[in-house]
């Protein structure tokens, strides 16, 4: 397995594997449109890829800032205090997607490791489900996140840890 790391990406490129492992969109199109565009070009931005021949997983996230959908939602979903030290100039982990048949082999750790080598930030964030037996939340718990307050939808958490 192969990782890299880089500053921008081919949406492109991450699509079959963002489409595989989360289906949450009906097109590249609209992906790209409504997300990738957009996050692509935010401050701190940074994709992990990693390849096993082809691309298997990435993961991605940048700087969180005040006025942006996740930290104002997050902002309302957490507790005050909770959110005054945490929000703004964060780096959040958007998204962690590894395909199943590259699963199990270290490949979602390598990833993560990988994002947040020397990003800088002193507070870490993501949302992950709230069970807390989901693989990609224990692999975080793993990692030394932990839970910091309710999640913006149902049957969510976020998660912090510092840089």
């Amino acid at each position: 397995m192969r990782i890299e790391v880089a500053g921008t990406a081919d949406g492109l490129a991450v699509w079959p594997v963002y489409d595989a492992v989360f289906g949450d969109h009906d097109s590249y199109e609209s992906w790209r449109d409504t997300v990738w565009d957009r996050h692509r070009m935010r401050a701190g931005f940074r994709l992990a890829r990693a390849y096993d021949e082809d691309l298997v997983g990435f993961a991605y996230g940048y700087t969180g800032e005040h006025g942006q959908w996740w930290t104002d939602n997050a902002r309302a979903a957490l507790p005050s205090e909770v959110a005054d030290e945490r929000l703004g100039g964060h780096f959040e982990l958007v998204s962690l997607g590894v395909l199943p048949a590259a699963r199990g082999s270290g490949t979602g750790r390598a990833l993560l490791r990988a994002l947040l080598d020397g990003i800088g930030h002193d507070r870490l964030l993501l949302m992950a489900t709230a069970d807390d037996t989901d693989p990609a939340r224990r692999l975080y718990a793993a990692e030394g996140w932990a839970v910091i307050g309710p999640g913006i939808g149902d049957g969510t958490v976020i998660m912090g840890k510092r840089g």
